[in-house]
């Protein structure tokens, strides 16, 4: 069960966080004011990157769990749509940026990216614990 969540951790969560790492890194090596420290874009990479792991995990299970698979792709393909939203205003943003207040922006991808964390957290809490049954009844 537990190596489950592992992998998730690893392969998921830690690639997800990329993005937020580099910047960090750089944010550090560089003079003040060159790059920025949190942006939301990261945060909206790391979302999407854990809603897509969602989508692709729980396709492996098997039809007795038909309406949890049905919720929680629905919740992540809504938080998918939310993300892409945040995305095509941070692209608007560019071209116009007085017309959008950024830091609003950034605050709905960091609020959302930990929504999105907590929810693929209980996704694969449950996923585990179904694996786990599933092995212990053979």
């Amino acid at each position: 069960m537990e190596n489950k969540k592992i992998k998730w951790l690893i392969y998921t969560v830690l690639v997800g966080l990329i993005p937020i790492l580099a910047r960090i890194f750089v944010w550090g090596v560089t003079e003040s004011g060159v790059v920025s420290l949190i942006v939301a874009s990261d945060f909206i990479a790391f979302g999407l990157i854990l809603h897509i792991s969602n989508i692709n995990e729980i396709e492996h299970l098997t039809d007795d769990e038909k309406s949890w698979k049905t919720i929680q792709n629905g919740t992540s393909i809504t938080f998918i749509a939310f993300y892409s939203v945040l995305f095509a205003l941070i692209m608007i943003s560019e071209g116009a940026p007085k017309f959008l207040d950024v830091d609003a922006i950034k605050n709905c991808a960091v609020g959302l990216a930990i929504v999105s964390f907590l929810i693929s957290f209980s996704v694969f809490h449950r996923i585990s614990k179904i694996e786990a049954n599933e092995e212990a009844a053979q």
